[in-house]
């Protein structure tokens, strides 16, 4: 086309257009810059484009569109404003919404079906419940179409007795409202009447399983998590990246390794040796919560995209395993990759230097973290800094380090200064870190227990003495003995990576 002239065939280059923006994966910036160069583009180009971009990873870019199809005076038709609402949806931009909504009255195609439903769809899930009941009870009854985007507003809303109410009045149900009602049941976490409907659905596709699945994954009903997927195997029902994702997480939260690798190897089987970012991220995670660190490297080491959270995975995965000078190097890696680290990629960065012992490099990290990168320390920056002083028996400085925080310690902070205060036999300091955690949290039998074996090993009996009487006159009971290795170290690296999103966040496209 660039040889023979590119702006010779106007035929040509509406299909080019079209499979640049709309056919071909994540193209959307090969589109525009096509677009760009387009000397006199018509309507149909550009409602190619915003419709492109609305669907993109790029919603922004619709809106941009549309202002300046606005200043070159190209008049949109009934196919420009559907596409640019979509756009101001995925945004949440609801003021710009209600402009959009203005101009469809002006140009008067608020009585057209398609932008009637989409307008409808916006003001239900980001605009006014109240304007999108006025225009679904002006004309769009009669749509099953208009009828699945309020309920989906609804229950989307959570309003869920009222989408429900809805649904139930449907002249004619579609399997995208009964996907709303199960997706609404299962996000709030209502399984049973999530399960009714599913088994009541006429048919399925994938979004039905997965809404099932994740919901199953939230409740932490693990089992049923997997039982639903092996239904959805037998019922011939093809799996997609949020299945994969869904499960993961499933295996991830209940250290359930076996499983873990089973579906690895099934992901590996559908698709290339490469797997996508997405899955990719929550491979390592769930290898390196499940105790595999080196399979979590391998699946970093082949991995072709990365964000930041592929790197905060791995260096915290790292640091928690004890490989502390392992997960250094790939913080410095990943600078010299131009990759900027955020607060939670600090958080394994001073971990690995409070596991492998290296105070002086702590102490920079977190000035570079400030100084640098202009992150403001949070109660996790400053839990990891108190551990890494009080595992090297700094106890002095520990606690002047928490009477200089800028924010008010938590008891998190106080219940690992009275740990160091134990494991460094330091009586006194015990003392002063019981007394400002049990002010905080008196009804908590470990903090007790470990400023009793702080008197303990000392011999002051009468001191242990004194902390169970007290234990007593506040009706605190000691919890039974328990195996606290496995489950308390996933748990302290979900409390201080986040690295995996809560599961609504991450298959917020159900």
């Amino acid at each position: 086309m660039i040889v023979n002239g590119f702006n010779s065939n106007r035929a040509a280059l509406r299909e080019l257009i079209f499979t640049s923006a709309m056919l071909i994966a994540r193209s959307i910036d090969y589109a525009h810059k096509i677009f760009e160069q387009i000397a006199e583009p018509d309507l149909f180009m550009w409602n190619t484009m915003i419709r492109g971009s609305a669907q993109s990873y790029k919603p922004l870019k619709a809106v941009s569109l549309y202002t300046q199809m606005d200043i070159k005076g190209v008049q949109p038709d009934c196919y420009t404003f559907p596409f640019l609402l979509k756009a101001c949806t995925k945004l949440g931009w609801v003021r710009m919404g209600c402009e959009v909504h203005g101009k469809v009255v002006k140009f008067g195609y608020e009585s057209d079906t398609f932008v009637r439903n989409t307008l409808i769809y916006f003001h239900a899930n980001c605009g006014e419940l109240k304007v999108a009941r006025m225009l679904f009870e002006g004309s769009g009854k009669c749509d099953v179409v208009a009828w699945s985007a309020l309920t989906a507003g609804y229950a989307r809303r959570g309003e869920l007795e009222m989408a429900r109410s809805l649904f139930d009045e449907m002249p004619e149900k579609d399997l995208v409202s009964w996907n709303v009602m199960i997706t609404g049941y299962a996000k709030r976490g209502e399984m049973e009447s999530a399960r009714k409907l599913f088994d009541e659905v006429p048919e399925r596709d994938v979004v039905t399983w997965n809404a099932m699945i994740a919901g199953y994954v939230n409740c932490s009903s693990y089992e049923q998590a997997f039982e639903i997927y092996e239904e959805m195997q037998c019922a011939g029902e093809q799996r997609d990246e949020v299945t994969m994702l869904c499960l993961l997480s499933a295996c991830t939260d209940s250290g359930d390794l076996n499983v873990g690798q089973r579906i690895h190897h099934s992901i590996m089987e559908k698709g290339s040796k490469h797997s996508s970012l997405f899955l990719g991220n929550a491979l390592i995670d769930m290898y390196a919560k499940c105790g595999s660190i080196e399979t979590a490297l391998e699946v970093f080491r082949g991995m072709r995209e990365r964000d930041v959270s592929t790197w905060n995975s791995i260096i915290g995965g790292l640091a928690f395993h004890g490989h502390a000078n392992e997960s250094i190097n790939l913080f410095t890696e990943m600078q010299r990759e131009k990759m900027r680290p955020d607060d939670i990629t600090f958080v394994g960065v001073l971990v690995a230097c409070s596991h492998g012992g290296m105070v002086i490099e702590g102490r920079q990290y977190f000035d570079v973290m400030k100084n640098k990168y202009g992150i403001e320390p949070n109660i996790k920056h400053y839990g990891c800094m108190v551990d890494l002083l009080g595992r090297a028996g700094l106890l002095e400085e520990a606690f002047d380090f928490v009477d200089g925080m800028e924010i008010q310690p938590n008891p998190i902070i106080w219940r690992t200064l009275l740990g160091s205060c134990r494991n460094q036999g330091n009586v006194t300091l015990g003392k002063r870190a019981n007394e400002r955690l049990l002010a905080m949290r008196p009804d908590q039998s470990g903090d007790y227990v470990l400023l009793s074996n702080i008197y303990a090993s000392k011999g002051e009996w009468d001191s242990v003495e004194k902390v169970r009487k007290l234990m007593d006159d506040r009706g605190v009971t000691k919890e039974a003995g328990r195996s606290i290795v496995d489950s308390d170290n996933k748990e302290l690296m979900n409390f201080l990576f986040e690295s995996k999103p809560k599961l609504n966040s991450r298959v917020n496209m159900l």
